[in-house]
């Protein structure tokens, strides 16, 4: 029963064969270019939260009105970086460049544009 039950559990929750909701334009990393590409400056978003990511594996959200949560990341092929927070919650997102900037898409299908380096 358990393993029925942990099957049940394990195809019920996001995979990465789902389609994300890709547009034109947009652009893969495999994952030593998104690593690269990550940790050259902090992602900066339009509701003013902040992702970094740092060269060692280190991660970290602050929200725009304050709270942060920390964690380490992976990135991966195919543009997905993978962050284990210090919870022991993990999520997944893909980030792709279009037209010269960087953007998040979230296996619910949300985008979040990066706010241009200034």
């Amino acid at each position: 029963m358990m393993k029925l039950t942990l099957t049940l559990a394990l195809l019920a929750g996001p995979s990465f064969a789902e389609e994300w909701k890709m547009r034109d334009g947009d652009h893969l990393f495999s994952a030593h270019e998104l690593k690269e590409r990550l940790i050259q400056s902090d992602l900066v978003f339009y509701d003013e939260g902040r992702s970094v990511y740092g060269a060692d594996g280190s991660y970290s959200y602050t929200y725009g009105g304050g709270g942060t949560w920390e964690g380490r990341f992976e990135a991966q092929d195919d543009s997905i970086v993978c962050v284990t927070f210090v919870t022991g919650s993990t999520r997944c997102d893909r980030i792709v460049e279009n037209d010269g900037r960087l953007v998040v898409l979230t296996i619910e299908g949300e985008r979040f544009p990066v706010r241009p380096s200034e």
